[in-house]
């Protein structure tokens, strides 16, 4: 009786483990099959050779998450090309270190100052790092300094002018996750219903709350400490009106990148250096020709938009959205992403299935 409890208990943890490995364990399938069971919450854009060849809600408008970093990259090659600013500038750390709010970014901008060690001088470091942190780590204190530097106004107007339509404003992301602290203050300290409260607040009220924040961390080192406690609802209204886009208009700015004839060639010069750090890796070079990428993720979204051009000739665009996940799938699904792009990009026969299967999404 009781060895066959023991064997009964054993089979069970047997189950839990192999349970957890699986769901831990990366799987181009599981991006895929994710899409193919929430089609109401996710959209998808590829385009190979500048044909799209598999669409799943194009025009939805999704929240970006990070991915919104790339009209910011663009911004920033735009100025530093004519001259407005200067990439070798010398930035002090501690005007970074305003918009650095610990635990809030997963360890981006801790991991990007730790790489570029070596290259800080007297407590500066360059502009170009910067611009690069800001995407290849992804640090949201780099990038909420290079909107504050560039002007948040110009960044919004580079959309109308690589002629994005379908664009929510871009705002100060570090700032916004303030606006919580600002409603609060403004009433009083009155902490009650917050997620209902931010959710009822008007675009315009909600950008005026977010203004106002970047004021006050611009003007005080310790105000970002002042940050409450939010709580997953909250963070979920906030994820919620985050910049949001399609992935079609995605596909056609990461498009513009890639075909390398849109930009004039000295802005297409300082873009390259910020985006396509991923080429910096020689076992990559031995098969892409040049590639760049940008993702995003919160507690319920996961978003990417990359394109590259392969040593064979093919050129391939893509964009991916998932909102209104689990606080479980979205780091199960993040595991597998790479998994994901990279055998779409080598493998024809996946993404032939892959187009199949999107387009069979009704």
């Amino acid at each position: 009786m009781i060895r066959k409890m023991v064997i009964g208990i054993f089979g069970i943890l047997l189950m839990v483990v192999s349970g957890l490995v699986w769901a831990l364990f990366p799987s181009a399938n599981k991006v895929l099959r994710h899409i193919e069971n929430h089609p109401e919450s996710s959209a998808f854009f590829l385009q190979v050779n500048q044909e799209p060849v598999a669409r799943l809600n194009p025009d939805q408008m999704l929240p970006l998450a990070s991915v919104v970093k790339i009209i910011i990259a663009i911004e920033y090659a735009e100025q530093a090309a004519a001259g407005e600013v200067d990439p070798d500038a010398l930035i002090a750390l501690s005007e970074l270190e305003k918009y650095y709010v610990p635990k809030t970014d997963g360890g981006a901008h801790a991991a990007w100052l730790k790489n570029y060690s070596g290259r800080i001088e007297d407590g500066k470091i360059s502009l170009r790092r910067i611009a690069k942190g800001m995407i290849a780590f992804s640090s949201n204190a780099n990038t909420e300094y290079l909107q504050q530097l560039l002007g948040i106004e110009r960044i919004n107007k580079r959309l109308e002018l690589l002629g994005v339509s379908r664009h929510s404003d871009i705002y100060y992301l570090v700032s916004s996750m303030f606006v919580a602290d600002e409603m609060v203050a403004e009433s009083g300290g009155d902490t009650g219903d917050i997620p209902t409260r931010l959710g009822e607040l008007s675009d315009v009220q909600y950008a005026a709350y977010i203004a106002q924040a970047h004021q006050k961390l611009v003007a005080d080192a310790t105000h970002k400490s002042s940050l409450i406690n939010i709580g997953l609802k909250v963070q979920k209204v906030w994820s919620d009106r985050l910049p949001a886009s399609t992935v079609q208009e995605y596909i056609s700015i990461v498009e513009k990148i890639n075909q390398r004839n849109y930009f004039d060639k000295q802005v297409q010069v300082y873009l390259h250096e910020v985006m396509e750090t991923i080429m910096e890796n020689p076992a990559n070079r031995k098969w892409l020709a040049h590639s760049g990428q940008k993702g995003g993720s919160t507690a319920t979204v996961l978003t990417k938009a990359l394109y590259a051009t392969l040593k064979e000739g093919d050129s391939i665009e893509l964009a991916y959205f998932m909102n209104d996940l689990g606080i479980t799938t979205m780091p199960r699904l993040s595991l597998s992403l790479n998994a994901f792009e990279l055998k779409l990009l080598t493998d024809k026969q996946f993404r032939e299935d892959v187009i199949k299967r999107i387009e069979n999404i009704r």
